[in-house]
């Protein structure tokens, strides 16, 4: 029964991306906002749903390594994992602006979120510090993206035809669909997980992280199979900060979170590692090449063999 439920969640989650990124396009089309813009933004916190579920209901169950393990883990395997299957299914080409903005923002999330934890904890002052560059980022995005001049998507001109009312309600079905799909994923797989006696750390930064990794995979394939790769690697970077500023910044500030040394030894250095790496890739003819796609999974590879 538990693996059924592992299928059927897997099924609701790939039609909530479908949905998700319908939407999101469709807003991008109507509005005259980029799609990177929706995909760093309203998609890459819809995307990011599950992962503060998990954390915050970890922290008040007192799993604090599954709510880091969660947050770290998933950033992990959304540079590593998300990007490389997406660049193998599709090359995803990049704006110049990502590279000044959007990556630099994850950059700088992902340092912050490193010295904040050097002293075994997130405090509730932290996490509110957290919770108010987000919306700092988040405004200053708005301001500095803006509008785009003309192309947005291929079928943009059919989708600013499209009714409001049905872009939003497709966001609404994409974002509950990977909620509950994500949800019904974790916790099977939690339990499968806890037959074979991991520890918290590991089913964090792996079974969980993977599962609500998994909207960010399925949101940033469908984008790829579109061609709407703005939206696609928008997503990623835009859920690597919400995952630090939002998730963290949340679930601190409901309950501090403890950070054990294994963390700051290991799964921090990679992802720090992963996201001084990527400024290269992305940089190098401004687009993840499949071959560039297949090296960010031989990395996540590495790091799962390093860890279990």
């Amino acid at each position: 029964m538990v693996y059924v439920m592992l299928l059927v969640g897997l099924a609701i989650l790939l039609a909530g991306g479908k949905y998700l990124v319908d939407g999101a396009s469709a807003l991008a089309s109507k509005f005259g906002i980029s799609a990177g813009l929706i995909g760093l933004t309203v998609v890459a916190f819809g995307t990011s749903a599950p992962e503060l579920l998990v954390s915050v209901n970890a922290a008040l169950k007192g799993n604090s390594d599954i709510a880091m393990g969660n947050v770290i883990g998933s950033n992990i395997s959304n540079i590593s994992l998300v990007l490389g299957i997406s660049a193998l299914i599709y090359p995803i080409h990049i704006i110049r602006s990502l590279l000044k903005l959007d990556y630099l923002a994850t950059l700088l999330s992902a340092i912050l979120f490193y010295v904040l934890s050097l002293n075994g904890l997130i405090s509730r002052i932290e996490g509110i510090c957290l919770f108010i560059l987000l919306i700092a980022f988040n405004w200053y995005f708005f301001r500095k993206l803006g509008k785009v001049d003309e192309e947005i998507s291929e079928n943009g001109e059919d989708q600013k035809d499209s009714p409001l009312w049905k872009s939003l309600l497709l966001l609404v079905i994409g974002v509950f669909g990977l909620y509950y799909g994500s949800d019904l994923l974790v916790d099977n797989a939690v339990k499968i997980s806890k037959v074979f006696g991991v520890s918290e750390r590991v089913i964090g930064v792996t079974i969980i992280a993977i599962g609500t990794s998994l909207p960010e995979l399925v949101t940033s394939i469908i984008a790829g199979i579109k061609k709407e790769t703005d939206i696609a690697i928008g997503n990623i970077l835009g859920s690597n900060i919400m995952n630090i500023l939002a998730i963290i910044g949340i679930t601190s500030i409901i309950k501090p979170i403890p950070v054990s040394d294994a963390f700051l030894g290991q799964d921090f250095l990679w992802m720090l590692g992963l996201t001084l790496v990527l400024y290269p890739i992305l940089r190098t003819r401004l687009r993840i090449s499949r071959m560039e796609g297949f090296f960010l999974l031989a990395i996540y590879g590495a790091y799962l063999y390093s860890i279990l």
